[in-house]
């Protein structure tokens, strides 16, 4: 296999306190209390040690194996701070406030980082796979006949599995290599909002392209039941957001959209479908700073309507304009548009949900002074993900606008990617405002009309079919367009499917499977199947933030003064971080300065901001400084936005909310 390397994963380590705490009970009160608090992590000022429990693991009054027995059976994998090490026994407890008993060190896994996986969207991969062995998965992989050997062992695992477990698997033969796997196609997805957890136990390397992991696997399951109860009592509602540029360039399209509206909806009234479809339109042009003729940056011209009441949003339709006047720049305030979309539209209603971004222009740069979002195109996405959902992009090619193509695509493509090199993203070609008019119409039909088929499909009891991963080359717009919304309404079906019936991630304590999709690998392509993230607990993005904050004010003051003073403006800016701000920089980065937080050390990645060295900032132009300094700002924006998403902060019980955790995607940080 010749694959490039994507991910690497080592040590998992989780810091879901409450589910400990429902999971362990404390020392009765006369049990003697440690004179501080858990031990901390070698070399680390704030970090502490950490372990998980394996089954079988059992808490006792004391440090020997005849001692009370204070909980029979710990939950495997359970998080527990360490208080003291003594002669092979661990003192333990589910926080940081007090200790619940001792735990036989052979019972348990130092695990110190804060790694977890994700499954990644199910648009071009199939069901993970859990193997007994890391020998039966290194044979698949190995094998001459690989794809058909794989075919079997997917269906063998969904015969076996128990309905509504997640793909856990009921008396499979004693020789299946194969222990559980993720929910196949007619079961449905594992929603991307229920919280589990993935630890990591080990990992190979065996092929290129590929990594092999150990892992365990444990959904708390109750914990997010109430969250994921959306679409059980009926067929998927889908609500369909167009955010249509209305620049003066735009007028043909703005025209074709609205007749895209209308066809589609009596589509969906001839499906008797007239209240599972809505649709609604934000508009968005640029900065009326800059040229105040605009009018609006953006605004919600409707909110979502279905066929019902269609009256209303084809009435508001009808009057929007394409703007008089030219924007300060080519590029527009796209991004505004998407902001407004996701926070402002009631999706509620809405168990899947689509943006379709329509424009000829690429979203403003982010040294652009007019640009209103703080995100960029790669923040963006993630808040949308959070949200459940969706973006499509529709990029009208004209020849005016062929210097900015190249950029507009690239921004686009991050603005709608899935996983991996997978996006939803689709040029229209403009040679002539009337074939780009009638090009985009029948792409922009083609795409609605799929999302109307998945919820039809759906509401009638039929499972999608699979789309085939490839589209051939010689293929029409409208070819494509169907195969990106076949792609997108079949993983749309699935996380309905798996949201209404609960769908849990597979249960299992030991098993190794493939960090890339198998089917594939086979073939010597590669799609991810899983994907990192990083749990954070409310305390340590409030520090990661205020010290990003630090880098940014000292970044803007010396950029254009004395960029030698940089480094020690960080190092001097908060006695919260407890640095000597006489501490020699040359040659040092930030990382290895302690300027970023402690729990990134261990992490196994290095981005450009934790690389940074003095003289590196010193030799940056200052259109580079101010790149350096608008990614930051970007990053900030999203960590903000993390604060603010209650839906998707899980606290397990905890009161505190500086202990609640949240799964930050590993590429969201710094």
């Amino acid at each position: 296999m010749h694959l490039s390397v994507r991910l690497w994963l080592p040590l998992f380590a989780a810091l879901c306190l409450g589910l400990a705490a429902a999971a362990v009970r404390a020392e009765p009160a006369s049990a003697p209390a440690p004179s501080s608090g858990p031990l901390l992590q070698e070399g680390k000022k704030n970090l502490f040690q950490r372990v998980v429990s394996h089954p079988g693991a059992s808490l006792r009054a004391e440090p020997r194996a005849d001692a009370t027995v204070l909980q029979e059976a710990v939950v495997p994998f359970t998080v527990l701070y360490v208080y003291a090490r003594q002669d092979g026994w661990l003192r333990v407890g589910p926080s940081t406030s007090q200790p619940a008993g001792w735990l036989e060190a052979a019972k348990a896994t130092d695990w110190n980082q804060s790694l977890t996986l994700l499954f990644t969207p199910r648009t071009g991969r199939d069901p993970v796979l859990f193997f007994k062995t890391e020998q039966d998965l290194n044979a698949l992989c190995s094998a001459q006949d690989m794809e058909k050997q794989l075919d079997a062992l997917l269906n063998a695992a969904a015969a076996f599995a128990k309905p509504g477990t997640g793909g856990a698997a009921a008396d499979l033969p004693a020789t299946f290599p194969v222990i559980a796997s993720e929910p196949g196609g007619a079961q449905g997805a594992v929603s991307e909002k229920r919280f589990y957890l993935m630890p990591i136990l080990a990992m190979q390397d065996p092929f290129d392209g590929v990594k092999f992991l150990r892992v365990a696997s444990i959904d708390p399951g109750d914990y997010a039941k109430n969250k994921n109860s959306q679409g059980k009592n009926g067929p998927p509602k889908t609500g369909i957001a167009l955010v249509i540029d209305t620049s003066i360039s735009m007028k043909p399209y703005i025209e074709q959209s609205f007749n895209v509206v209308r066809q589609i909806y009596d589509k969906i009234e001839q499906d008797k479908m007239a209240d599972n479809v809505g649709f609604a339109v934000v508009a968005f042009r640029s900065s009326t700073t800059a040229t105040p003729g605009l009018e609006y940056v953006s605004r919600v011209v409707s909110d979502f309507a279905t066929a019902k009441n269609r009256k209303s949003l084809e009435d508001k339709l009808a009057q929007v304009r394409e703007a008089t006047v030219s924007s300060h720049d080519f590029n527009e305030d796209s991004l505004a548009g998407v902001y407004k979309a996701v926070e402002e539209l009631n999706w509620s209603e809405y168990t899947s949900r689509l943006i379709l971004l329509i424009t000829d222009a690429g979203p403003l740069k982010s040294d652009d002074t007019y640009a209103s979002v703080k995100m960029g195109v790669n923040e963006l996405n993630d808040f949308a993900r959070q949200k459940g959902i969706w973006i499509t992009v529709l990029h009208v090619k004209s020849p005016g606008g062929a210097k900015n193509h190249s950029y507009a695509e690239q921004s686009y493509r991050a603005l709608s990617k899935l996983s991996g090199n997978r996006s939803n993203y689709q040029a229209v070609a403009a040679p002539t405002p009337a074939e780009g008019a009638r090009q985009f119409a029948a792409v922009a039909k083609t795409l609605a009309a799929g999302m109307v088929d998945m919820v039809k499909n759906t509401a009638d009891g039929k499972i999608m079919t699979r789309p085939k991963d490839e589209t051939p080359q010689q293929a029409t717009p409208e070819q494509r367009a169907a195969q990106l919304a076949a792609t997108l309404g079949y993983a749309m079906q699935l996380e309905y499917l798996g949201r209404a019936r609960e769908n849990q991630a597979p249960g299992v304590v030991n098993s190794w499977i493939a960090d890339m999709d198998l089917k594939r690998l086979a073939r010597h392509e590669q799609s991810p199947s899983v994907e990192v993230a990083v749990l954070l607990t409310k305390n340590q993005l409030n520090d990661l933030s205020a010290q990003l904050k630090a880098i940014i004010d000292n970044a803007e003051r010396t950029k254009k003064t004395d960029s030698r003073d940089f480094f020690q403006g960080i190092l001097s800016a908060s006695t919260r971080m407890a640095r000597d701000p006489n501490l020699p920089t040359q040659g040092k980065n930030l990382a290895e300065l302690g300027v970023l937080a402690e729990f990134l050390d261990g992490l196994p990645y290095k981005s450009d901001i934790m690389l940074l060295r003095e003289e590196d900032w010193y030799r940056m132009s200052i259109g580079e400084q101010t790149a350096f300094i608008n990614r930051l700002k970007s990053r900030l924006a999203r960590y903000e936005e993390y604060d603010r998403d209650r839906a998707n902060w899980e606290s397990f019980g905890q009161p505190n909310a500086g202990d609640w955790v949240y799964r930050v995607p590993l590429n969201m940080l710094p």
